[in-house]
């Protein structure tokens, strides 16, 4: 019971601390849209997140990285490359993306977990990889996804981490023995 309490304050104060740090970001030039989801963990390049723009709509995963300079000719040059970093509506960053200095994510596309973004991202696509490339137009990904989720099913809200019991559990784990499976 006092685990609980006490995890439940130190998350509070964690989202708090996140609040004030973005609201810091946001005055110093940070453009930041409606419905932004910042999911946990993030870094957006305080020193230069004026060039930083990130559209409505978009959703951001733990441990994405938005890095608007590069210093990697500071000591042999005298002088950092700076980029802006447009990230359009309706965009998904899966978790521990980075984006590089001069690049634009089109709008209605994903970019998958891991992948280091060095070039533009089109619209209404899916890129991937390391550096980052277009692997698939969003509308047949989003098909293919649907014609597997019809053979699976999709597990309601009832299956959340925090309501499993044995049985449900037991009924994931089954689900995915020969393939992915989904949930709300």
């Amino acid at each position: 019971m006092i685990y609980r309490i006490i995890s439940s304050m130190y998350h509070a104060l964690l989202k708090r601390k996140r609040e004030i740090f973005i609201r810091k970001l946001v005055n110093n030039g940070l453009r930041l849209g409606k419905d932004v989801h910042i999911i946990d963990t993030f870094f957006f390049d305080p020193s230069h997140c004026f060039l930083i723009s990130i559209g409505d709509n978009c959703t951001i995963c733990p441990n994405v990285r938005l890095i608007a300079h590069d210093a990697s000719t500071k000591i042999f040059l005298g002088y950092t490359k700076i980029g802006r970093i447009d990230v359009h509506e309706n965009s998904f960053l899966g978790d521990s993306v980075i984006v590089l200095p001069n690049v634009t994510i089109g709008p209605n596309s994903i970019v998958g977990a891991g992948s280091v973004v060095t070039k533009d991202v089109s619209p209404n696509s899916v890129a991937a990889g390391n550096p980052a490339r277009v692997i698939s137009s969003l509308d047949d990904y989003l098909e293919k996804v649907r014609s597997i989720s019809k053979t699976k099913g999709v597990f309601s809200k009832e299956y959340a981490i925090h309501m499993l019991d044995g049985t449900k559990r037991n009924e994931v784990l089954k689900s995915l023995e020969d393939s992915i499976g989904f949930i709300i």
